[in-house]
Order: C-alpha cells, then structure tokens, then sequence
C-alpha cells in the first residue's frame, strides 16, 4: 500500500512517521483515537489535519503492527 500522507524526514522529528511533513507524528494521531477522541475533537485540536490523513495514521498503525510480534501478557 501507498502512503501518500505518511512521511519521514531524518532531518525532521528525528525521522519518525509524520502527517504530510507537518510536525504531527503518525503516533500522535493514532494515540488521539485510541483514547477515544473522535476525529471531529483530533481535527478541531489540530486544524492543519485533514479526514483523510487520520484514516491514513490509522492504516500505517496497522500495517505496522502486522509486520513484527508484539508480546502480550498471558492471563488477567
């Protein structure tokens, strides 16, 4: 999958993924929903964004995680 929102710039947040080569990391963004902010509150937060780069965020998270095992803790 293409990313077109997604960037990283060495010479920019240290090179990790970011929005559009704005100063927002893709984690930001992905940590924003995972607390439970809808995208109106993320976009109003952060007017430069746009929908789409949060459904991207989102995409690039998953692809992600897909590509390495995380370790889950066994039992409650």
């Amino acid at each position: 999958m293409r990313y077109d929102r997604i960037t990283i710039e060495p010479d920019k947040m240290g090179g990790v993924p970011c929005i559009r080569g704005l100063r927002i990391p893709v984690a930001t963004v992905v940590g924003m929903v995972a607390e439970g902010m809808t995208s109106e509150e993320i976009l109003s937060d952060y007017p430069d964004l746009e929908a789409n780069d949060i459904r991207q965020a989102l995409e690039y998270a998953a692809e992600a995680v897909r590509e390495r095992e995380l370790p889950l803790r066994q039992g409650a």
